[in-house]
């Protein structure tokens, strides 16, 4: 390639052109995904730190599908792109099952812990099934099953890699993230909280010692000098 004549050079066409054009465009698509997302779950939960919490899950699902493909050999081809924007919906409706649930339990009177571990014991069953029966509608395209398999195979393997791996670390690394993020949410406002009271007495502190319109005070005036028909 470093002996070509002046002139010539080397551009990509077919499949590398059509994936150089959607590998570009891809870095887009995802960014504005997320920003709708986090602006759809702030509305839901009404706080702008917790929805961090299921954002935090996405990577779990990338991994996953990078480490499936590298495991049978695939290549990052145009139908794993979109494999992975599907991965970013399903992975986002686990973590929304988990966190959802710890929030109606704290604000029904649970301790945060408690809420917590609750939510993994009853929505770990719903989440395994979907994520089951997910797997098992990717098989048969995973397995290059009739015409087209092989076209289909990599999105299929990349899909059922990041389901798996984010399914069993989102049950830890979730309710891991919730906690964290509800600790900095309570420094937070406690920090805000002593920021608005100091405030608050300086304003009332300056209005006691502040001197009237004139400037000075004026001493008060002396009783009068009384004398006796006595004394004269």
């Amino acid at each position: 390639m470093k002996s070509l004549p002046k002139g010539v050079k080397v551009s990509p066409s077919g499949d590398a052109e059509s994936l150089n054009e959607l590998s570009q465009g891809f870095a887009t698509a995802i960014t504005a995904g997320l920003m709708m997302v986090y602006a759809v779950l702030v509305l839901l939960f009404g706080t702008f730190l917790q929805p961090i919490t299921i954002l935090f899950s996405l990577p779990l699902s990338i991994g996953g599908a990078i480490a499936a493909l590298l495991l049978t050999g695939k290549q990052l081809t145009t139908p794993v792109w979109i494999g992975i924007l599907m991965l970013m919906g399903i992975v986002t409706k686990n973590a929304i099952m988990l966190v959802e649930f710890a929030i109606e339990s704290i604000h029904s009177g649970q301790s945060r812990e408690d809420a917590m571990i609750d939510a993994g014991m009853k929505r770990a069953r719903p989440i395994v099934m979907t994520t089951i029966a997910m797997i098992a509608g990717m098989t048969p395209s995973a397995l290059a099953v009739g015409a087209g398999g092989e076209f289909r195979s990599p999105m299929a393997l990349a899909v059922i890699g990041g389901l798996l791996f984010s399914t069993v670390l989102s049950l830890v690394f979730v309710p891991a993230m919730f906690m964290v993020m509800d600790d900095i949410g309570s420094l937070s406002w406690r920090f805000g909280k002593k920021l608005i009271v100091s405030s608050a007495d300086a304003e009332h502190g300056g209005d006691h010692h502040a001197a009237p319109p004139g400037g000075q005070t004026q001493p008060p005036a002396p009783p009068p000098k009384i004398v006796s028909p006595a004394a004269e």
